[in-house]
C-alpha cells in the first residue's frame, strides 16, 4: 500500500513537471465527429481561400495600393493566422480523436492564437481611424496615411502583442497541474488552462487582466470614439446622397468589428458566468469565436467593396 502511494506521488510529480492536456471536440457528439468535420472543413476552406485571395489581389493589383487596402491586407493576414493556428488541433480531434497535447505545444498555440487576436483588435482600430480620416479630410487622406506611417502602425501592433503575450505565457511554466487536465475546447485557451492549475495563479490572473485592459479595454473605446467622430463628420455633409455614400464606406468595417467583438465577448461571458451551461455551448461558442471572423470578413469585403469585388472577379474569370 505504501509503495502504491509512493508510485502515485512520483506519477503526480511527473505529470506536474511534464503536464499533458486533453483537448475536447464537440461534447456529447463524439460518435459523429467524422460528419461534423465536413462543415468544419468547408468553413476552413472558405477562410483560407477567401483571405488568401484578398492578400493576393492586394499584392498584385496596383489600383489597390492605398491605405484602406493595406489595412485590409493586415486584417486578412491576421485572420489567416487565426485559422491556421487552430485548424490542426481541431481537425485532428474530429478525424483521429487525437486529443493529447503537451504544455509546450499549448503555449506555442496560445502564442499565435492570442497574438493574432491582439493583432486583429489593433488592426480594427487602425481601420476605424482610416475611415475617419477618409471622411473627415479626403483631400489629405494619402498625405496623412503615408506608407511609412502605415508600416509604423503595423510595427506598433506587432510589438504590442509580443510585449503583452510573452510574459503571460512564461508565467504558465512554473504552474503545477495535478488535476484531470481536460480542456474545454479543441485548442488551448489561456483562461481555460488557468482553471486547471493547482498552484497559485494570482500573477497569471493579474497579467491576463492587464493584457485585456491594454487590448480590448483600449481598442474598443477607440473604435467607438472613431465612429462618434465619423458620424459628426458625416452629418456636416450637406447632401443626403453624399452623406449616405460617405457612411456606406464604413459598412464593411462595422461588419468586421461585429464579427470579431461579439463572439469574443460572448465567449468571455460564457467562461465567467455560465458555468452551468452545457459543455456543447462552450464548445460551439469557442469555435464560433475563431471561425466567424476569418470566414465572414472576406465575404463582407468582397460583397461591399467594389474594388475588391472587381479584382477578385477579374482574377477568377481572367481569360
Amino acid at each position: 500500500m505504501l509503495q502504491i502511494q509512493d508510485n502515485m506521488e512520483i506519477f503526480s510529480n511527473f505529470t506536474s513537471t511534464f503536464p499533458t492536456f486533453l483537448l475536447t471536440g464537440i461534447p456529447g457528439l463524439e460518435s459523429v465527429h467524422g460528419w461534423i468535420s465536413i462543415p468544419f472543413c468547408c468553413l476552413y476552406a472558405i477562410a483560407l481561400t477567401g483571405n488568401s485571395m484578398i492578400l493576393f489581389v492586394i499584392i498584385t493589383q496596383q489600383s489597390l495600393h492605398e491605405p484602406m487596402y493595406y489595412f485590409l491586407f493586415m486584417l486578412s493576414a491576421t485572420d489567416l493566422g487565426l485559422t491556421v493556428s487552430t485548424m490542426s488541433t481541431t481537425l485532428a480531434i474530429l478525424w483521429f480523436d487525437a486529443r493529447q497535447i503537451s504544455l509546450d505545444s499549448c503555449i506555442i498555440q496560445m502564442f499565435f492564437l492570442h497574438g493574432f487576436t491582439f493583432m486583429e483588435s489593433g488592426v480594427l482600430v487602425a481601420m476605424a481611424f482610416d475611415r475617419y480620416v477618409a471622411i473627415r479630410d479626403p483631400l489629405r487622406y494619402t498625405t496623412i496615411l503615408t506608407n511609412p506611417r502605415i508600416i509604423q502602425m503595423g510595427l506598433v501592433m506587432t510589438i504590442r502583442f509580443i510585449v503583452l503575450i510573452v510574459p503571460l505565457l512564461l508565467l504558465l511554466k512554473p504552474l503545477s497541474f495535478c488535476k484531470l487536465n481536460v480542456l474545454s475546447h479543441s485548442y488551448c485557451y489561456h483562461p481555460d488552462l488557468i482553471k486547471l492549475a493547482c498552484s497559485d495563479t494570482q500573477a497569471n490572473n493579474i497579467c491576463g487582466l492587464i493584457d485585456l485592459i491594454l487590448t480590448t479595454g483600449i481598442d474598443t473605446p477607440c473604435i467607438v470614439l472613431s465612429y462618434i467622430l465619423i458620424i459628426r463628420s458625416v452629418l456636416k455633409i450637406a447632401s443626403p446622397e453624399e452623406r449616405h455614400k460617405a457612411f456606406s464606406t464604413c459598412v464593411s468595417h462595422i461588419g468586421a468589428v461585429a464579427t470579431f467583438y461579439i463572439p469574443m465577448m460572448s465567449l468571455s461571458l460564457v467562461h465567467r458566468y455560465a458555468h452551468s451551461a452545457p459543455k456543447v455551448v462552450h464548445s460551439m461558442m469557442a469555435n464560433t469565436y475563431l471561425l466567424l471572423p476569418p470566414v465572414l470578413n472576406p465575404i463582407i469585403y468582397s460583397v461591399k467593396t467594389k474594388q475588391i469585388r472587381k479584382a477578385i472577379l477579374s482574377l477568377l474569370f481572367k481569360k
